[in-house]
């Protein structure tokens, strides 16, 4: 079987790439990353000599990308700009890349007419936020920012293409990830690379808003078993449950970093924070998976990543990543 994953340089396109082949090692693996924001080629250094990957610089809004699409029978589409508050200060470059970029990939396996799988990884942050209780997949939704507004409309072009079509597309909507090859701009890597440089971690407003936080292993392993047992058509929410507020988390992060609370730095609020995120999983449970990694742990592990990897992570951390109000810029 081949595989084109998308965005194969991103924090959860790399962990997938190499989670996947470690599983199976018979099939082959093609990664089309433009190297944008949040791309690192550090991240898959370790298996350039593997016979079963294979790296090409492209952009999928790249009409030329069907010469790969072609040779595939699954694409699996991580490539999207990501960051809530880039797309504040400059929303062109998302909607160009999350909406068009999912577009041109569809209408290339449209026009090939094979049966091939489209996973589109999408973000719970298309349903907007909710005060109390969960979304489900029926539930309308309510982005609230441009990111997740491109993420919207990529979903709904998605969905509308399964229906026209009859092609197989499957949509996951995760919750927020964390984990190892993390770009420094992101909380928690900016939480644990601030902590360790002594500097200042910015927490937007109160710190009250809540978020549920995944592994991003385990987002790995549920993509796998939406491929393997999904069905066309439909949507997959994937959620931990690990329900935290940011100060909270923030704060034992400096707690297992055995940093001083004192770092902690409470800043203007962006326009339209979303107050709290909460999906139900039920439906991808049904079908036989449930997170291995609970929160403390995979932190832990995380952190020590982070400390390990120093060299990964020090050209990524300017000044400019690690400031306190990105979307000001």
């Amino acid at each position: 079987m081949k595989i084109l994953v998308t965005g194969g340089m991103g924090f959860i396109g790399c962990n997938f790439i190499r989670n996947y082949l470690n599983n199976h090692s018979s099939d082959k693996i093609i990664n089309v990353d433009k190297l944008g924001v949040g791309s690192n080629t550090q991240s898959l250094k370790d298996l350039e000599k593997n016979e079963n990957y294979k790296y090409i610089k492209m952009d999928i809004t790249d009409e030329n990308v069907d010469k790969i699409v072609n040779k595939c029978d699954i694409v699996i589409n991580f490539a999207a700009e990501t960051h809530v508050d880039r797309s504040i200060s400059d929303p062109k470059l998302f909607i160009r890349n999350n909406i068009m970029g999912t577009f041109n990939l569809l209408e290339i396996e449209r026009k090939m007419d094979n049966g091939v799988k489209h996973i589109q990884v999408s973000t719970d942050e298309v349903y907007g936020d909710i005060v109390s209780g969960s979304f489900s997949e029926n539930d309308r939704l309510k982005p609230s920012n441009p990111y997740s507004a491109s993420k919207a409309s990529s979903d709904l072009i998605c969905q509308s293409f399964h229906r026209t079509y009859g092609m197989d597309i499957r949509i996951t909507r995760c919750t927020n990830n964390y984990g190892p090859y993390q770009f420094p701009e992101k909380l928690i890597p900016k939480t644990i690379i601030s902590s360790l440089l002594n500097l200042p971690i910015p927490i937007y407003g109160t710190g009250k808003n809540r978020r549920e936080w995944l592994f991003v292993l385990d987002h790995c392993s549920a993509i796998e078993m939406i491929l393997q047992k999904g069905k066309p058509g439909e949507i997959y929410n994937i959620s931990s449950m690990n329900e935290i507020t940011n100060i909270d988390l923030v704060s034992k992060i400096i707690e297992l970093m055995g940093r001083p609370q004192s770092l902690i730095t409470f800043v203007e609020d962006r326009p339209g924070h979303d107050i709290r995120y909460s999906l139900t999983a039920e439906k991808i449970q049904n079908l036989g998976w449930k997170p291995a990694y609970k929160l403390e742990t995979a932190l832990q592990a995380t952190i020590d990543w982070y400390l390990k990897n120093e060299s990964w992570w020090r050209p990524l951390a300017t000044s400019a990543i690690l400031s306190a109000t990105p979307w000001k810029k």
